[in-house]
C-alpha cells in the first residue's frame, strides 16, 4: 500500500458533485486525501486553464463528509491542478479526477475537462486517473439532467478507480500516462468484464444537427442542437467497450509531434517566403 501518498481530487462538474465525494471518500485507503474542484460546471472545459491574468482566481475552504482538505477554487479543473502541482496544497503524489456522469470517450475525449484535469498532471509527471462512469439515456429527447443522474451507480465507479490505483502505480509503461476509465452504470456484478482499449473516433451518441434559431433580441440566434441514435462500435476501443457493458481502460501520452513529409511543400513555401522578404531588405 502507498499510504504515505497524497492524492488531490479533481472534477469538472463542480465542488458540490456526489460523484465528487465519492470518489474521494474512496480514495482514503490509499493516502491523505485533497479535494480541489471548480466552483460550478466546467463540463467540456478541456485542459484549459481560463485568463487567469484577469479572473483573480479565488480559493475557499469548503466543508466535505469524510475529506479533512476541500478547496472551492473559481476556476477550471486544470487550473485546480496546475494550482496543485505548483503547491498551492502542497506535494501531490497522484491526481485522480471525477467521477463525471458520462462516459468520456471517442472525440470527447478531446473536450473532457475530467480528462483535462488529468493530462495537467502528467505535465509535471504527477501520474493521473480520470474516471467517467456511462451515462443511461444520454443524448435522448425529453431527457432533463437531474432525472438522468438520478441513477448513478456512484459507489461502483469508485471501487473500481481505487482498485486500479495500486496497480498504475506499480505498472512500469514509462513517461507517467494518464490512465482513461469508462465504468458502465451497472452493479459490479452485472458488469460484463474489462478492457484494455483504444481510443474511438466516435462518442456513444453523437451531436447531429445544430440549427440557429432566432430569438426576440435583435441579430441574436438560439442554437439548437440534436442528438443522433446510439453509436455502437466495436468493444476493442472505449465507445464500445463501454457500451458493451465492460470497463474501458485506456492510456493517453502527452501530445507529441509527429515527423513531417520527407518533402513539403509547406516548407517551401516558408522557403519562399523568407527569401522573398530578405532580397527586398538587401
Amino acid at each position: 500500500m502507498f499510504m504515505s501518498m497524497r492524492i488531490l481530487v479533481t472534477n469538472d462538474d463542480g465542488i458540490e458533485s456526489e460523484g465528487l465525494h465519492v470518489l474521494a471518500r474512496s480514495m482514503r485507503e490509499h493516502g491523505e486525501v485533497i479535494i480541489a474542484a471548480p466552483d460550478s460546471e466546467y463540463s467540456g472545459a478541456g485542459a484549459a486553464i481560463g485568463p487567469i491574468h484577469l479572473s483573480e482566481p479565488e480559493v475557499q475552504s469548503v466543508d466535505i463528509e469524510g475529506i479533512e482538505t476541500a478547496w472551492s477554487i473559481s476556476g477550471p479543473p486544470a487550473l485546480c491542478v496546475m494550482f496543485a502541482r505548483l503547491g498551492l496544497f502542497g506535494d501531490i503524489d497522484l491526481v485522480v479526477s471525477g467521477i463525471n456522469p458520462g462516459a468520456n470517450v471517442g472525440r470527447s475525449v478531446y473536450h473532457s475537462g475530467t480528462v483535462g484535469a488529468a493530462l495537467t498532471a502528467r505535465h509535471t509527471n504527477i501520474p493521473s486517473v480520470a474516471v467517467s462512469q456511462h451515462l443511461t439515456g444520454f443524448g435522448a429527447e425529453g431527457q432533463v439532467w437531474e432525472d438522468l443522474i438520478v441513477g448513478q451507480k456512484w459507489h461502483v465507479a469508485a471501487q473500481v478507480a481505487s482498485t486500479l490505483i495500486e496497480g498504475l502505480l506499480q505498472d512500469d509503461i514509462g513517461d507517467s500516462p494518464v490512465l482513461n476509465v469508462n465504468v458502465p452504470n451497472l452493479e459490479l456484478d452485472q458488469i460484463r468484464g474489462w478492457r484494455f482499449t483504444d481510443i474511438a473516433t466516435e462518442p456513444p451518441r453523437a451531436i447531429e444537427t445544430v440549427e440557429l434559431e432566432p430569438t426576440p433580441e435583435e441579430r441574436t440566434f438560439r442554437v439548437s442542437m440534436s442528438w443522433g441514435d446510439e453509436n455502437h462500435q466495436s468493444s476493442d476501443v472505449d465507445t464500445g467497450a463501454v457500451m458493451n457493458d465492460e470497463i474501458s481502460v485506456s492510456y493517453i501520452s502527452r501530445i507529441v509531434a509527429i515527423p513531417p513529409p520527407p518533402t513539403s511543400t509547406l516548407g517551401g513555401a516558408l522557403d519562399s517566403l523568407l527569401k522573398t522578404n530578405q532580397e527586398g531588405t538587401d
